[in-house]
Formats: C-alpha cells, sequence, structure tokens
C-alpha cells in the first residue's frame, strides 16, 4: 500500500494543496501521474532500444574502418561511441529497476538505481577517456599512416547517427540524471564526428598526420571535461547532500520564523532520490504551543515554498529537549 507524503495540515479542506501533487506512490511519483504516464513510459523504453542498436551497429562499422584506415582517432570516436551503447544499456536497466515500488528491503523504494547507473557511466567515461589520452601522446611521437577518405566518410555516417541517438533520448533526458548522461555523451559523440571529419580532411589536403593524434587527445580532453562537470552532482546525491537547487540557509530562517518555533537542532536535507527532496528535524516550540498545530504549519511551508513533501519532525518543549545539540547533524 503507496505510503503518503501529504502534509498532516492536506487532511481538511481549506486553504490545502491539491491532493493530486502530493499524494505519491513509492517511487516519488503520484499515482494519477504514473497512470497517465504509462504509455510515455513504454514510449520511451522503445527509444532507449532503439538508440543501442544504433549505436552498436555505429561501433561496428567504426572499429572496422578505423583498423582499416589506421586512423586512431576513428578508433577513438568509436570505443567512445561503445562507451555510450553500454551507458544506454546500463540506463534502461536502471530506468526499469528504478519503477520498482518500495519493500522491506528498500524501504525509500529503487529511484536511486537511475543515480548508481550515472555514477557507474560516468566512472566508465573517465577511464575510457584518460585511456585515449595515453594513446593520442603515444601517436604524437610515432605518428603512423591514416587514409582520409574512409575516415570522413565513416566519421559523417557517425555524425548522423549520433545525432539520430540524442535526439531519439532528449526528451527523456529533461528529467533524468541517468538518460541525461547518455544524452549528453551522444552530444559530445557528435562534436568528436565533426572534429574527426575536420582532421581527416586535413590529412586528404595537406598530409598533416600529427592532426590525428592531437584530435584524439582533443576527444578525449572533452570527455574528462564533461564527465568531472557531471559526476559532482551525482555523487552528491548518494553522499546524502543537500540538493543543490534548495537554499538550506532559507529552509532553516522560514522555520526559524515560524510562530511558535524556539529552536531548531540536528536538522537534515537530502534527496531520497533524484526528484524526492527529504527533511527532519528537531523542533523545540515555546510553551502553551500545540506540537499537531506547529507540525501542520512547518510541513505546509516546506510544501509551498521549497517543494518538499517528505519531512519528518521531532518536537520538543522548550527546556526538555535535547541539550548542546547542533544545529545541522548530530
Amino acid at each position: 500500500m503507496p505510503h503518503d507524503h501529504r502534509p498532516d495540515h492536506d487532511r481538511s479542506d481549506q486553504g490545502r494543496p491539491d491532493q493530486d501533487r502530493l499524494d505519491h506512490d513509492h517511487g516519488g511519483q503520484s499515482r494519477s501521474h504514473h497512470g497517465h504516464h504509462h504509455p510515455q513510459i513504454k514510449e520511451g523504453d522503445r527509444r532507449m532500444q532503439a538508440a543501442v542498436a544504433v549505436n552498436l551497429l555505429l561501433t561496428a562499422v567504426q572499429i572496422i574502418a578505423g583498423v582499416i584506415s589506421g586512423s586512431l582517432a576513428l578508433v577513438a570516436d568509436a570505443i567512445h561511441n561503445l562507451s555510450d551503447a553500454l551507458s544506454l544499456i546500463i540506463a534502461f536497466f536502471a530506468r526499469k529497476i528504478g519503477r520498482r515500488p518500495a519493500d522491506a528491503k528498500m524501504t525509500f523504494g529503487y529511484g536511486r538505481a537511475e543515480v548508481v547507473a550515472a555514477l557507474i557511466n560516468y566512472t566508465t567515461l573517465i577511464i575510457v577517456a584518460l585511456y585515449l589520452a595515453a594513446q593520442g601522446v603515444e601517436r604524437l611521437f610515432n605518428p603512423a599512416q591514416v587514409e582520409g577518405w574512409i575516415v570522413v566518410v565513416v566519421a559523417g555516417v557517425a555524425l548522423i547517427i549520433d545525432t539520430i541517438t540524442a535526439l531519439l533520448v532528449m526528451r527523456m533526458a529533461r528529467d533524468s540524471v541517468n538518460i541525461r548522461a547518455a544524452f549528453l555523451h551522444n552530444v559530445a559523440d557528435a562534436l568528436g564526428s565533426v572534429a574527426v571529419i575536420i582532421g581527416g580532411t586535413l590529412i586528404l589536403l595537406y598530409d598533416w598526420r600529427l592532426v590525428d593524434p592531437l584530435i584524439t587527445l582533443l576527444i578525449a580532453g572533452y570527455i574528462l571535461w564533461h564527465a568531472g562537470r557531471e559526476v559532482g552532482p551525482v555523487v552528491r546525491i548518494l553522499m546524502l547532500g543537500a540538493p543543490e537547487d534548495t537554499a538550506l540557509d532559507e529552509v532553516i530562517t522560514a522555520l526559524r520564523a515560524t510562530e511558535g518555533v524556539s529552536d531548531l537542532h540536528h536538522l537534515h536535507l537530502w534527496r531520497m532520490q533524484e526528484h524526492e527532496t527529504a527533511l527532519e528535524a528537531h523542533v523545540v516550540i515555546t510553551e502553551g504551543t500545540d506540537p499537531q498545530e506547529i507540525k501542520d504549519r512547518i510541513k505546509a511551508q516546506l510544501f509551498e515554498r521549497f517543494a518538499i513533501l517528505h519531512s519528518t519532525l521531532e518536537v520538543e518543549r522548550d527546556g526538555a529537549g535535547c541539550k548542546e545539540a547542533p544545529l545541522i547533524g548530530h
């Protein structure tokens, strides 16, 4: 039976937030929302399967062409493309696991499966980029002959496939760190293909063989920059860090300013999963204040101002609670 994140004040009729916005299931999605978007979920799964298929086909073509032409940049782009295909596979299964409801083993649900998948994908991407960088440096000192036409043609095909793949997952990328990672990888692949096309053209026109390893290093550098920028928020969620889009100081100020609240301590703010923020705190109330009324008031404020739906509040009487407790943490 689904748990209810609704603030206690939501249970009567006056001045209450829309129940559909608050009545959530174990996965952090509203029951009406989940049911309404069931066809979209299936469509999203089909799009990801198609993206995986075209990426695996492209990877095979690029590797064969890279070996025949002697282009390290083309092989580098193929390896990157393979990592994208694998990341899409991981993202696909993590997406399915993340839709499972909470149970006795995972009382918060399985939503973090997508965050874990994103961390795996970014870590793998960093390793691949470091390997490509090492290969590029080695080829700088030992440049090899590259067949420019093969490089240009195959990279052109890759650019088309990468663009198609990005379009397949672009819509889903807006709401999922997992799918967004796969989408941005394909954008990076498309840019890499553009770089390879430019390099192949320069080899054809001027026989600049060093341009191949130089472009390989540029692709590796871009991958490292991209993965390094995106992995931080993923680690933040897994480390139970406070959400970047919620100002903790503002939350504390708002709670302390609530009528009847004299103090606040043992506060924690974190994401249970990517789109569900949670808060717990000890709230010290003044003498003569109704504890339930304070809870209702605080939960309403947390929802209306900060979109925090899941809150756990322990109410203490002034002078009878925790002694010398820190404001944040234990």
